[in-house]
């Protein structure tokens, strides 16, 4: 994909498009500042189910999950039972984490991705990929299903999916999303926000810096491009988009 064909001007000519362009931006920014404030005060539901995980310290609780942190992100991280490699778009999202975690750490948020899977059956892709995040699974809770990402084969056959809060006829058995908890000073859990499919897009800092570029994300579809990031230098591989349009 080449650039929409530019129209090559002097630097004085550019200064002024681009500081017209730049009022649009902090526009954009303010309405930003307002929306994720709105995000801040949607009302809470308590977490009353006694969801169990599977970890690298065997059972857990969804408070262990906080460690010694007030706030815990969960990203729901498509990797059913049997696969041999997570979802190239979830891998994608997942680089991420590890650099985010340098800093969430210390501004009280845990964030753990959760799986489907067995726990032992995505340990040699963590160790593949060289990630170093909390990973766990929910295999034989309700937890992924109670949280939107999750759906059986007879629920997809009779079209009784829901995803990203609306019926869904594309969705699979495993999908991805993020949900939000909070943890008082008496051990209560609450349920604060849940994002999924495009909602995702602001966990890719990547993504930020195509949006710089002449090219943009450069997609025909979405992350058509993404592979596991090993696997780049197969030039004519293509990874697989786990995320549909908001």
């Amino acid at each position: 994909m080449n650039p929409v064909s530019p129209k090559v001007v002097s630097r004085e000519e550019w200064l002024t498009a681009r500081k017209q362009l730049l009022l649009r931006e902090k526009n954009f920014t303010y309405e930003r500042d307002r929306l994720s404030a709105e995000r801040r005060v949607l009302p809470w539901v308590k977490v009353d189910t006694d969801y169990r995980f599977e970890s690298a310290n065997g059972r857990s609780s969804l408070a262990d999950l906080f460690g010694d942190n007030s706030q815990l992100v969960i990203y729901h991280f498509m990797f059913g039972a049997g696969w041999k490699e997570g979802c190239h778009g979830c891998s994608f999202l997942a680089d991420h984490f590890d650099g985010a975690n340098l800093h969430l750490t210390h501004h009280d948020i845990s964030l753990v991705a959760v799986s489907h899977a067995p726990w032992q059956e995505f340990q040699a892709f963590k160790q593949r990929m060289g990630w170093h995040f909390n990973w766990v699974s929910s295999a034989g809770s309700d937890f992924n299903r109670d949280f939107g990402v999750s759906a059986t084969r007879e629920d997809i056959d009779a079209g009784k999916v829901m995803y990203n809060y609306e019926p869904s006829n594309d969705a699979g058995e495993e999908m991805p999303g993020l949900s939000v908890f909070y943890k008082n000073d008496q051990g209560q859990i609450f349920h604060t926000y849940s994002a999924y499919a495009r909602g995702l897009d602001i966990l890719l800092g990547t993504y930020n810096f195509l949006d710089m570029t002449p090219k943009g994300r450069n997609e025909e579809g979405t992350m058509d491009w993404i592979r596991h990031h090993d696997r780049y230098d197969d030039a004519t591989a293509k990874g697989s988009s786990c995320c549909d349009d908001q």
